[in-house]
This record gives C-alpha cells, structure tokens and sequence, in this order.
C-alpha cells in the first residue's frame, strides 16, 4: 500500500515536517520526482535541519527511504547532505536507497541553467540554478547520465562526450566562468554515491509492496508548479502531482491509497510567475515577517498573499486528494481579519476555473471575507482547544473544497500537529 504526500501550492507548504511525523507509520518514505531545488525543514530536537534529496523518513530508526528515478541527483549535495545527517548517527548505508535509473545532475547542468536564466532578462522565471531543468531536459531528450552509469568502467569517457555537447551551448550562451572546483566537488561527489546502495529501484519498491509494508511517497516543490498543470512556464521541469508517483518509482496505480495534501493557512510563492492572492502592502509583509517566509534552499524572501481556494481547488482535483494537511494556521494568529479567495474576475466575468495562461489573464480575485482569530493557537494541543473562529474558516474551506483538513499545523515543532475533524 502506497500514499502520497504533497503539496497543493507553490511549494513551501511544510511537507517535511508532516513526512516527518507520519514516518513512524510507515515502512519505507520514498521520493518521487525534483532535485536539489526543494528544501525541506525538519527539526531533530532542538536542531534545524533541512533536506534537499533525501526523504525526510530518514531520521527514523528502521525506517527504509528511497530516491527515486523521477529524481535529478547532483552529487555534491547528496554529499554534503549525508555528513549532516551521520552527524546525527543516522547510518546511511543501512537505510538509504538509490535507484539506478536517477538522472545526475552535473556541473555543467549548473552552468547551463544558469545561462539559460541569466540570457532571458525580463522574462525570467526564478528558478533556483541548482541545473534541475538542463538535467530533465537531457533526461527527455535520451542524453542524460543516470547513476547506474557511474558504476560503468567507460563512465568517464560518457562523462566527457556529455559536456562537450554541453560546451557547445554554453559558448552558444557566452558563457565563460570557470566551474573546474564544480567538476572537482562532482566527482568526489560521485565516489561517495558509489559507496552508498544503489539498487533497481522498481524491483526493490515493488518488493517492499508485495511484503505488505506502508509505504510514503515524497513530493517536493508544489502542485502548481507541475510541468503540465502548474502555471507554465513558471513551473518546475517535473510532475510534482500524484501522477508522478507511478513513474517517479515505477508503481501501478492501484497500489496508491490515500493521497495527502498540504497547504498552508495562507499562500505563498518563490521566483516569478503569477500569484494572483499575492499582498504587496503591509499586509504581505507582516505574513512574511510571522511566517519567517524565506526559501529553505535560496534563502530568497517569499511572496505572501491570502489563501487562494480556486487554485486549491484544482489541484485536489488533479491530485485526487483524499486529506488535507494545513500547515502554519499559527501565523494567522495576530490578523483580526482574514480573506479568502474564492473567485477570479477575468474581463468581467467571475470564473472558479483556473485559465489557461494564468501569468497572461487580467485576474482580479474576488474574496469573501472572515473574522480571524486574534488569539494564540500555538498552545493548541487538541482540536478543542483550537479558537472557534479558525474552525469557522477550516470550515468554509472544507466546503468549498470538497475535501476535509484532517490536520492542522499550529507550530514548528513535530508535535505541533493536531488531528481534526
């Protein structure tokens, strides 16, 4: 048995914490698609931590984790990833898989990325430059390295062929920075990935469901980040929907069952792209001021806005979506008013679909309004204790949605997570 947990906005919705706590539950936490790109947080006691690659299952004594095929791997922070979490004595080599059909990530993916982005001036569309869309661009295109590849005597000489090609584009591009210290961290990268377990990862998986073990499959970024039905084309280069389980891990469909969404309280967004509940005002800052909306990976200061239903909507209903999971109804906490957006207005005429070119329709979001809280939830331990205004509003959006909030994050610690309903 397979479920799935992921996240229903632009990513940054808190899915490691919550892949955190429903671990113990589970036999193997698996990851299904992204790169180096997501971040997720998660605390060990005290101790922050943030994961880019490996499954956040992987704190859990016993507990197996999978990267996945649908994965873009870069070595380097594999690498360094690791040492953080063996400072923990977590034992990587008992419990961390590798599936040799993963894409790796090289240094001239980073490159390429970076060209690419830095050559479209005002069109941008923020990615991370971590090389995540060159790597799946080389994946689609049948020219990429995979990790089964470096256990190959003639790797180096695959190696090569690649980045010239690669060299080619770049000198296309302008391209003139030195990246040898990113070759030399790459390939030290790679004889530490040999060291690891690298494993047919769709026999292992499928092994592992035909034992009966539970297991969690992993989404990174967001829903509306999708390749095919986020807000193209500032969306990531992977299908972060639950469609990217089956060939992200190389499953069939009826072996998934319950499919977790997660979404914040509220709304927010990295980089460019449309956002159409985003507060350029006071507002908006205090959100991000509260919420402490920073990327995990970048750093970069995060676009806040109220929580923005018909975009929820959608994606529950391309996910399949059968719980939700809302994170940071704390932050909401200090508002005495909230807004929900449950309309758009597109050349006078309201709509609750979402348009085709999102970024390209004069949108204007129609919101309903409600009282907030204007009390401290994050003492919360039982739904109880919850204030009655945040369960009118969790309410409300349980209508509107079809689908129910079953948890609700009112803090950052891996107990702040109350089961409602």
């Amino acid at each position: 048995m397979v479920d799935v947990l992921l996240g229903l906005q632009w990513g940054d919705e808190g899915k490691g914490k919550i892949v955190d706590y429903f671990a113990k539950d589970y036999d193997l936490v698996a990851r299904f698609q992204g790169g180096p790109n997501a971040g997720h947080t998660l605390y060990v006691g005290d101790k922050k931590v943030v994961l880019h690659q490996i499954p956040s299952g992987v704190f859990h004594p016993g507990k197996l984790n999978l990267i996945g095929n649908g994965v873009v791997l870069d070595p380097v922070t594999l690498k360094r990833e690791c040492d953080t979490v063996a400072s923990f004595g977590v034992d990587l080599r008992q419990n961390l898989f590798i599936s040799e059909r993963t894409h790796l990530i090289l240094p001239t993916h980073r490159a390429l990325d970076k060209a690419s982005e830095g050559s479209k001036g005002q069109q941008k569309i923020g990615s991370t430059l971590k090389g995540i869309g060159p790597a799946y661009m080389d994946k689609t295109g049948r020219n990429g390295i995979r990790v089964g590849d470096i256990l190959d005597k003639n790797f180096t000489t695959t190696y090569i062929k690649l980045r010239l090609k690669h060299q080619k584009l770049l000198d296309n591009y302008g391209f003139n920075e030195d990246i040898s210290q990113w070759e030399e961290e790459f390939f030290e990268g790679l004889e530490f990935l040999r060291q690891l377990n690298i494993v047919n990862g769709e026999y292992f998986i499928n092994e592992q469901i035909s034992k009966g073990k539970r297991i969690l499959a992993e989404g990174a970024q967001g829903s509306m980040l999708d390749i095919d039905f986020g807000t193209f084309p500032f969306v990531t280069s992977s299908n972060t929907i639950s469609a990217g389980v089956c060939n992200g891990l190389g499953i069939a469909p009826q072996h998934i069952k319950d499919v977790f969404g997660v979404t914040k309280a509220y709304c927010t967004r990295v980089g460019g792209g449309p956002f159409p509940t985003e507060l350029e005002d006071a507002t908006g800052e205090e959100l991000r001021r509260i919420g402490n909306e920073f990327g995990a990976t970048t750093g970069r200061p995060r676009r806040c806005g109220w929580i923005d239903l018909v975009a929820l909507k959608f994606a529950c209903m391309v996910n399949g979506v059968t719980k939700i999971v809302m994170t940071k109804a704390d932050v909401l906490d200090a508002f005495s008013e909230l807004q929900v957006c449950t309309s758009y207005k597109i050349n006078g005429k309201e709509t609750d679909q979402i348009p085709f070119r999102l970024d390209k329709a004069p949108l204007e979001p129609v919101y309903r309004k409600f009282p907030g809280w204007d009390t401290p939830s994050i003492s919360a331990k039982t739904e109880s204790d919850l204030p009655s205004t945040m369960k009118s509003y969790v309410a409300f959006i349980n209508d509107y949605l079809g689908v129910n909030v079953h948890y609700i994050s009112n803090g950052p610690g891996r107990d702040q997570l109350i089961k409602v309903g």
